[in-house]
């Protein structure tokens, strides 16, 4: 996969705040599921197709899949990440997770993971890793000092939590108390 430019980068980031957070600030509407046309993007947006769909094959995690709709119009929706105050359902399965995940956060993080354990915020779920090198860079995209927390999946869903598992191998869950946090309560890995 080619690195995008700074400029495709630009336009991932405007793509995720409008698919994810603030779809009106296009005037896009999502539907129930998450998905909008194509069209109307581009035109907010400012681009042509093709800028699109290299953006979209280019984003390092995969974050915004194109299909067709039931309507032939092709239309676009990001795989995770929706604000609570963007009301979708990514139609997902629940999915049994493997006995172990992981979650990168900034080290300073920790006090209040300890406390309340891993919480969604303003999100819809809290997003998991299926390895330290990916949970490592996702923590690192807010800080230098990354602490991965490992979190006994499989015990969660053996007591109802229930996980869902995106296209894009981001694993989804409700909340991770801290009781699930494996070793200490939190092990921090070395990176």
């Amino acid at each position: 996969m080619t690195p995008l430019t700074r400029e495709q980068v630009r336009v991932s980031r405007r793509i995720s705040m409008l698919l994810r957070h603030r779809p009106e600030q296009a005037g896009l509407t999502l539907d129930h599921n998450g998905w909008t046309p194509v069209a109307p993007l581009l035109v907010a947006l400012g681009i042509d197709r093709a800028v699109l769909d290299v953006v979209v094959s280019g984003n390092d995690k995969q974050r915004f899949v194109i299909e067709k709709g039931p309507d032939g119009v092709d239309r676009i929706r990001a795989r995770q990440g929706h604000s609570r105050r963007v009301a979708v359902d990514l139609d997902l399965p629940p999915a049994e997770p493997p006995v172990t995940l992981y979650h990168g956060t900034p080290a300073t993080n920790l006090p209040s993971i300890r406390r309340d354990g891993l919480r969604a915020g303003s999100r819809h779920h809290v997003h998991l890793s299926p390895d330290v090198p990916t949970a490592v860079a996702v923590g690192r995209r807010r800080a230098a000092d990354v602490a991965v927390l490992r979190v006994a999946a499989a015990e969660m869903a053996a007591a109802g939590h229930v996980f869902h598992r995106t296209d894009n191998g981001v694993w989804l869950t409700a909340v991770v108390p801290s009781g699930y946090l494996a070793g200490d309560r939190f092990t921090e890995l070395a990176t």
